[in-house]
C-alpha cells in the first residue's frame, strides 16, 4: 500500500493541512468531526481502491492547519469555505464528501452552498441539520429565541481544561482518552492507534476563537447561551440550520451511516444539557425538551428523498460515535456502494 503523505496547502483563504495518497483519481474529501483531525480517516484512506483520490483534511484549529478564528455567525460556513478554497487550489472541480460528526455538518453545507460540486453525501453520525442543542422536535424548534442550552457554555470546563493541558493520561473521567473510549467508541472496545486519535483530540486549539467558544448569559434554563466566535457556536442552531436542504439542485445520492450506540449525536445524547438537566446532572430543570438529533436528520433527509434525491440510511447495531472505525468492513462496504453508484 502506498503510504500517507500529510502536506500543508496554502490558499486564498488559509494554509490547511492534508494528508492523501496519490494525485489521480475521484476525489473523496475526509471531514473530521469537533475534537479530532484527519487523523480518524487513517483506516478510511488504506481501504478506498486505487480509482479513487482520498483527501483528508484538518480543518481550521485542528491538527496542522492554521488557528484561523471561526466567525460563528456564518454557521460552519467558515470550513465549508475553506473545503471549497482548498479543492480551487488543487484544481478539483467535484469531488465526494464524507463528513463524520460536525464534519457531517459541514459536507451538508458544502452541498447546500455548491450542490453541482457533489458528486456524493456520506454522512457518518453527523451532526443534525438543526445544530447540536437548544431545539426540540423534529422540525427543530428553539427552545428559546437566544438558543440557550447550545453553543460554547455547553462544554464540560473540565474537559475544556484536560485539552488545554495535553492531558494523556486516563485518570480523570474527562481526560481526552477518558472521552474517547467511553463516548466516541462503544465501551469495551479499545482502538488500534489510541495513542494517534488522543494526539488527534489534543491538536485541537480551545479558547473563545475556537473550542469551545464564547457564550452569553441567558434567561431561559439553562442559563447560557450561544455566542459569536468558535467551535461549539458554529453549531448552535441560531447560526446554523439546513432545513432547506431539500431544495438543492441537483441532488447528489446521500448515505447515512450511525452507530446505534451513539452517546453524542442521540435522540437521548449525554452531551445535550436538557438530557442531563432531566437526569439531575444539570441543576434547576425546568421541563425543557432533549433535541431529538437523529429524528432531525431522519426528516430532513426524508424530505430530501422525497424531492428526488436518491438517501440510503444504515444503522449499524453495537457501534457508538466513530462507526467507520469501530467497524470498519461494515462501513468501508456501504462507501464503496454509494462512491461507485
Amino acid at each position: 500500500m502506498t503510504p500517507p503523505r500529510t502536506r500543508r496547502v496554502t490558499t486564498d483563504r488559509l494554509t490547511l493541512q492534508l494528508t492523501d495518497l496519490r494525485d489521480e483519481g475521484e476525489a473523496v474529501v475526509l471531514v473530521h468531526g469537533n475534537v479530532s483531525s484527519a487523523a480518524f480517516w487513517d483506516t478510511t484512506l488504506a481501504a478506498l481502491p486505487e480509482r479513487y483520490r482520498p483527501l483528508a483534511v484538518d480543518l481550521r484549529g485542528f491538527g496542522g492547519s492554521d488557528p484561523l478564528p471561526v466567525d460563528a455567525t456564518r454557521g460552519l460556513r467558515d470550513y465549508a469555505d475553506d473545503l471549497a478554497a482548498l479543492l480551487t487550489e488543487l484544481g478539483v472541480e467535484r469531488a465526494h464528501f464524507v463528513g463524520w460528526s460536525m464534519g457531517g455538518g459541514v459536507v451538508m453545507q458544502y452541498l447546500r452552498d455548491r450542490p453541482a460540486a457533489v458528486r456524493s453525501l456520506t454522512l457518518v453520525n453527523p451532526v443534525s441539520p438543526y445544530g447540536f442543542g437548544g431545539t426540540h422536535g423534529v422540525d427543530g424548534v428553539l427552545n428559546a429565541p437566544d438558543g440557550a442550552g447550545s453553543g460554547g457554555g455547553t462544554a464540560n470546563p473540565e474537559f475544556v481544561r484536560h485539552l488545554a493541558e495535553n492531558d494523556r493520561s486516563g485518570d480523570s473521567p474527562l481526560s481526552p482518552l477518558s472521552v474517547l473510549t467511553s463516548c466516541y467508541v462503544r465501551p469495551p472496545l479499545r482502538l488500534a492507534h489510541e495513542a494517534a486519535y488522543v494526539e488527534a483530540m489534543l491538536s485541537t486549539r480551545t479558547g473563545d476563537d475556537h473550542y469551545p467558544g464564547d457564550s452569553v448569559p441567558s434567561e431561559a434554563w439553562p442559563g447560557i447561551a450561544p455566542g459569536t466566535r468558535g467551535v461549539l457556536n458554529c453549531l448552535a442552531p441560531t447560526h446554523f440550520r439546513l432545513d432547506d436542504l431539500h431544495l438543492v439542485e441537483p441532488k447528489a445520492p446521500v448515505l447515512w451511516i450511525r452507530g446505534e450506540d451513539d452517546v453524542i449525536v442521540s435522540d437521548a445524547s449525554l452531551f445535550d444539557l436538557a438530557n442531563l438537566g432531566a437526569a439531575g446532572v444539570v441543576p434547576g430543570w425546568d421541563g425543557t425538551p432533549a433535541q431529538p438529533m437523529v429524528a432531525q436528520t431522519r426528516r430532513v433527509l426524508d424530505r430530501y428523498a422525497a424531492e428526488g434525491g436518491k438517501v440510503r440510511e444504515v444503522a449499524v447495531p453495537e457501534a457508538g460515535h466513530a462507526v467507520h472505525l469501530e467497524r470498519p468492513e461494515e462501513f468501508h462496504a456501504a462507501l464503496l456502494e454509494v462512491l461507485s453508484a
